[in-house]
C-alpha cells in the first residue's frame, strides 16, 4: 500500500470528513475570527478530521494543532489563484505555484490543496493552468501524499446557479481525470449530477458566513443528503458564537447524520442571527 494511500485512509476512515479551513488569509488578509492565527487555533475543535492551512500557518502552529495523538490531520494549500481574491476584482485566473510539494511535507503535511481554474477567457492560460495542477499533482504523489483537487469557478460571484452546476461538473470531473485523490467544490442545485460524474470523492465548502448557524447547519445537512463525501467549512465554522460548539454539531450533522436541528438543540446553537464581533 502506498504512503499515499494510508494518509486517504485516515482522512476519509471515519466515514464522511469534517474539515475547518484556516487559509483565507493567503487571499483575504485577517479576517474576522483569523486575525490571530495562534488564538484561531483554540477554537478548532480536536474531533474534526483535518484543518486546511497555508504553508506559513501550518509552520506556526505544529504541535499545537497537529501534534496530538489522534488530532486532525494537515492539509495544506500550494498554489495560489488570483479567483479567489474578490476585494481586489481579480477575475483573470492566473495560478502559479506558491510552496513546493517537498517543503509541504518538510513542514508536516498529510495531504495537499491544488486549485484549478477553468474557462478563464484564454485558452492558454486553461492550458498553463491544466499543466500547473498536473505537475503539482505527480510530485505530491512520487513523495506519498493526498491530493486534494479544489475547482473553483472564475469570477464566481456573477454567475447563476446554473453556471456554476455546469462549471462545477465539468471541472471536478476533469481534476479526478487529471488524479486528484479527493475534491473540494460548491455543493450545485443538482449536486447529485455532479457527484455521479465524478469518480472521486467531493468535499463540500461552507462559503460566505450565514446570518443563523442553523442555516449553515442545513447546509451541510443538504450536502450530505445529495451525497456530499465532507463538507470544509471556514467563516461558518469559526466566526460562530462558540467555534466549538458549531463544529461538533458540525460533526454530529456530517460524519453521524444527524438532523440539523438535533444537533443545534444537542450543542446549544441558537436560531437567531449572529453577525458576529
Amino acid at each position: 500500500m502506498q504512503a499515499s494511500s494510508l494518509r486517504f485512509s485516515r482522512l476519509f476512515g471515519n466515514g464522511r470528513p469534517v474539515v475547518v479551513a484556516i487559509d483565507h488569509g493567503m487571499f483575504d488578509g485577517p479576517i474576522e475570527g483569523m486575525e490571530d492565527i495562534a488564538g484561531t487555533a483554540k477554537h478548532i475543535c480536536q474531533d474534526v478530521d483535518a484543518v486546511l492551512v497555508s504553508p506559513g500557518v501550518l509552520g506556526v502552529l505544529g504541535p499545537q494543532t497537529f501534534g496530538r495523538r489522534g488530532g486532525p490531520l494537515a492539509i495544506v494549500r500550494i498554489n495560489w489563484g488570483t479567483v479567489y481574491c474578490f476585494s481586489w476584482n481579480y477575475t483573470s485566473g492566473e495560478t502559479v505555484e506558491a510552496y513546493s510539494v517537498k517543503d509541504a511535507l518538510r513542514l508536516g503535511a498529510d495531504a495537499v490543496l491544488v486549485s484549478l481554474s477553468l474557462r478563464t477567457g484564454s485558452e492558454a492560460r486553461d492550458a498553463a493552468n491544466v499543466a500547473l495542477f498536473s505537475r503539482l499533482c505527480r510530485e505530491a504523489h512520487d513523495y506519498g501524499l493526498v491530493v486534494i483537487g479544489e475547482y473553483f469557478p472564475v469570477d464566481y460571484p456573477k454567475l447563476s446557479a446554473a453556471e456554476v452546476h455546469e462549471e462545477v461538473k465539468i471541472g471536478c470531473r476533469v481534476l479526478a481525470e487529471l488524479g486528484a485523490d479527493a475534491i473540494k467544490s460548491y455543493h450545485t442545485e443538482r449536486f447529485v449530477e455532479v457527484r455521479d460524474g465524478c469518480p472521486a470523492p467531493i468535499l463540500t465548502l461552507g462559503g460566505s458566513k450565514f446570518p443563523r448557524e442553523i442555516d449553515a447547519l442545513k447546509l451541510a445537512e443538504r450536502q450530505v443528503r445529495d451525497g456530499s463525501a465532507g463538507v470544509v467549512f471556514g467563516r461558518n465554522a469559526l466566526q460562530a458564537r462558540d467555534p466549538i460548539a458549531f463544529q461538533k454539531a458540525l460533526i454530529e450533522v456530517v460524519r453521524n447524520g444527524i438532523g440539523a436541528e438535533d444537533a443545534a438543540g444537542k450543542h446549544g446553537i441558537e436560531m437567531k442571527e449572529y453577525h458576529g464581533g
